[in-house]
């Protein structure tokens, strides 16, 4: 853990962000706040979701974790973090897997030490993904780890144009919405969220 602490002193904001159950948006989010960060050019983003098959297609360069043994994951995060270089950065953002996992457990653990800034919370509108949302809530106390904020994702959006409710677009074409459509409300909350 020292090792990793001395290695996250250049690190200026570690972010984690957590969600009780997949197919929230948390790892779009983290894709989406980690670019609308990347404005500065020293910003370095960190994706755990070492479980997360999804990331696979979505982000290049990245290859899936076939057997996700909590030991191997685990040791995996530990050499990940004591091992890279991050040089001097002003935030790390952590996509975790969803739920209350070894993982969560080993991140937090890890980061504590490095003093991590805290959690965002990734829920939906749905009653399930409400009652995950307070597990998680309940983890972030458990292990004293800040709650930043919680985003309730895919609540809706109002087409400025035709004023009709959108039940969701396909997101997965690899654009941005953030440079695509620079003066949606969508956008603009991200970007209330980086400031």
């Amino acid at each position: 853990i020292e090792e990793i602490k001395e290695k996250m002193k250049t690190v200026k904001h570690k972010i984690l962000v957590l969600s009780g159950k997949g197919g929230v948006g948390k790892s779009t989010f983290s894709a989406h706040l980690a670019h609308g960060l990347a404005e500065d050019e020293n910003t370095q983003t960190l994706f755990m979701s070492f479980c997360d098959p999804s990331l696979t297609s979505r982000l290049s360069g990245l290859e899936q974790l076939e057997n996700s043994d909590t030991q191997i994951t685990k040791c995996m995060i530990k050499q990940f973090l004591r091992d890279v270089d991050w040089g001097e950065v002003d935030y790390l953002i952590v996509d975790t897997p969803p739920g209350t996992s070894d993982e969560h457990l080993s991140v937090v653990q890890y980061l504590a030490a490095a003093h991590i800034d805290g959690a965002v919370i990734i829920t939906t509108p749905q009653e399930v993904s409400l009652q995950d949302v307070r597990k998680e809530i309940n983890f972030c106390r458990k292990v004293k780890l800040p709650i930043i904020g919680v985003v309730e994702n895919m609540s809706g959006f109002i087409c400025p144009k035709c004023k009709v409710r959108a039940r969701g677009a396909n997101c997965d074409k690899g654009q941005s919405f953030l440079m695509d459509a620079p003066d949606s409300p969508a956008t603009l909350a991200y970007r209330s969220i980086i400031q």
